[in-house]
Order: C-alpha cells, then structure tokens, then sequence
C-alpha cells in the first residue's frame, strides 16, 4: 500500500486542489511517483475540474498515471454543487467502491494524495462525513485554513474535530492577496498558540517532510 495524504479545509474554495498541485510538486521532488484520488466532486455537469486538474498535474509528473482515465480518479459525480448527501438525494454510499479505485492509482505511485470535498463535517451520507474518510483510509490528514478574518476561529474548530477523532494531522495556511490585514489581526495569535506554523506557497517542502514524518509515526503506532 503506498502513502495517503488526505487533504481537506475548514471550507469549501479555501484551496484544497491548489495545495494539492503543489504537494503533487513537492513529493515528485523528494524522488517519489505521485498518485492523485478524489472520491466525490459535486457540481459536476461535463467534467470534475477539480479532479482533471489534479490528474493533469499528476500526469504530467508520473506518466505511469497515463493508464487512467479520469472516472478512475473521480469515483462519484455529481451535478448538483452540494454536499454529496444533498447531491445524491441522501443515499447511502458505499465506500468499498473508494477502496477498489484506490487499489487501481496505488498500483502506480509511491503516494496518493486523496482530496475531499467541502470541510470536514460535510455528510456524505446518513452514516459518513468526510471526518471519516481519513481513518477509512487509513490517511494522514492535511487541513488546509484560510487567512482572512475569522481563520482562527474556522481554524481552532477544524483542529478541535480531528484531534478529538484522533487523526494524525498537519495544517497549514492558504494566504491569498485578498486576504487583508492577516498579519496584524491573526497571524499575532496564531505565533502564540503554536509552536510552528506553515504558510502553504512558501513551505510546501516543509509541509511535504511534515506529513512524511506523520506517516511513518502514524506507521509505528499501528505495528
């Protein structure tokens, strides 16, 4: 079984599919071949661009992917832009049907980075929310968070979920230039609270080792 990185956000647009790209980059760097899964994409009328987008990236650094088609990299489609309990009208989902996909990307790369959908307590059936899919996957998880006002609270909140669901995490900011004032009115608490702190453009290597490191403690713990 290779590597799984899961990555989520404390929202939808906070940047998931960018952050995604640029690990795909970091750990094609580090010598490793990249795999890339997204199991649900909602609003979906021709084709998941979230999904291409990532298969793109993908592909063009591990030609092994060129195998696949993108219904290999996209499990679920959906037209409605919901969450995918809403999208698929509250059926339930099988999630063996992730497992069969994952198995066919695995065959190829060294790591896969699974994308979700939404943040982490988006239902995706009466059953599962994506909180789940990290601990189904056996996945460290990376929580991407915003750094407009406000990213403390949605930040506090999505680490609160996961270390109370105990899953091994990293997390890191997505600054953007809209997002004014950061550095006066977040970043000051942000430097408290923590010990260190990841800014996603500019320490995706870091980030990369990071999550690396979590995996193999998270390794260790199971054997």
């Amino acid at each position: 079984m290779s590597k799984r990185i899961f990555v989520t956000a404390t929202n939808t647009n906070i940047g998931k599919t960018f952050t995604s790209q640029l690990l795909i980059g970091a750990f094609s760097r580090m010598g490793l071949r990249v795999g890339v899964y997204k199991p649900i994409e909602t609003g979906v009328t021709t084709l998941p661009a979230d999904g291409e987008a990532l298969f793109q990236t993908a592909l063009s650094f591990n030609p092994e992917l060129a195998s696949l088609s993108i219904d290999d990299i996209v499990t679920l489609q959906f037209p409605l832009p919901a969450a995918p309990f809403v999208a698929n009208k509250g059926e339930k989902i099988d999630l063996s049907r992730f497992d069969t996909a994952l198995a066919k990307i695995e065959a190829l790369c060294d790591i896969i980075i699974i994308e979700g959908a939404g943040g982490l307590m988006v239902p995706i059936d009466d059953e599962n929310m994506m909180i789940d899919l990290p601990r189904h996957f056996n996945a460290a998880t990376f929580l991407v968070t915003h750094c407009n006002l406000g990213c403390i609270n949605d930040t506090l909140l999505s680490i609160n979920a996961l270390e109370n669901a105990a899953l091994p995490y990293v997390w890191g900011l997505n600054c953007r230039s809209e997002d004014k004032n950061f550095e006066t009115v977040s970043l000051p608490y942000f430097n408290h609270r923590f010990e260190s702190i990841y800014q996603i453009e500019k320490d995706i290597d870091a980030i990369a080792k990071a999550l690396l490191d979590t995996i193999s403690l998270q390794n260790e713990e199971i054997a």
